[in-house]
């Protein structure tokens, strides 16, 4: 009964100690941070920090409208990447609810803007599960906690592999064929359509495709599905039209039903 407040303090202070580390590893990021999230999200990254979850927060790889990607590392040493949805972004009402209007995993649609963010960020998690278990190349969803999602990241020592866009292509031909037979895979294995397809959401690590956004994917039982396949398809034809690939229409791919 004696070690008990003994015991007690040494778990308060070794909670301080880590408490303190992390805040210090953090450092600038944090501050950065702060410009543009608010105290939930700045307390749902500390959380993660205190639970092992993430060791460390580096720095912005990539910034867009409705949320930002950083670096981490993970407790074992290794890189992830750290995507942080913005929980004050009008872009979520905007244009974002009919990707989740219609989706039958989503009966109830959250009205506060804070509880949409979540939901989009858990439906990414959700949809790079099911790409995963269908054995595409996606990054391995890690973990998601409110509008926090921890992914594996795609690049080395640091650096992202480049996106589609910025990578010349030998048999740039066989590089379309690839790419749509994994738009094939996802829709017939992971029943999913990505919705936001093109050359902006495709990595090249190591001379293969990683696709990445999957928030915005939605199931091939939604009402939209077909027009979101089709979107997808006329971008991809797009892209490789300009580099003299001669292409297939949606009709020759896809045998989709009205």
């Amino acid at each position: 009964m004696s070690d008990k407040p003994e015991e007690n303090l040494r778990r308060r202070e070794e909670r301080y100690d880590r408490e303190r580390r992390v805040r210090r590893r953090v450092g600038e990021d944090l501050e950065t941070m702060e410009e543009v999230f608010d105290g939930r999200t700045l307390m749902t990254v500390m959380h993660l920090l205190n639970t092992g979850q993430l060791r460390e927060l580096q720095g912005t790889l990539k910034s867009g409208k409705e949320s930002r990607i950083y670096h981490g590392i993970d407790p074992k040493g290794r890189d992830v990447a750290v995507k942080i949805y913005l929980t004050s972004s009008a872009i979520f009402r905007q244009g974002r609810l009919k990707y989740i209007r219609g989706d039958p995993r989503f009966k109830d649609v959250p009205h506060d803007s804070r509880s949409l963010v979540d939901l989009w960020a858990s439906k990414e998690f959700k949809n790079l599960q099911l790409a995963k278990e269908a054995e595409l190349a996606v990054p391995t969803p890690i973990h998601v906690e409110k509008n926090v999602l921890l992914m594996e990241f795609i690049g080395k020592n640091g650096v992202p592999a480049p996106h589609l866009r910025d990578v010349p292509l030998q048999a740039a031909a066989s590089w379309y064929n690839r790419i749509l037979e994994m738009m094939k895979t996802l829709y017939d294995k992971a029943k999913l359509v990505h919705g936001d397809l093109s050359e902006y959401n495709i990595l090249v690590p190591d001379g293969y495709p990683v696709l990445i956004d999957f928030a915005q994917a939605v199931t091939t039982e939604h009402p939209e599905a077909k027009e979101f396949l089709e979107r997808d398809v006329d971008n991809l034809n797009n892209y490789f039209k300009g580099l003299n690939v001669r292409t297939r229409t949606f009709g020759h791919i896809f045998k989709v039903e009205k």
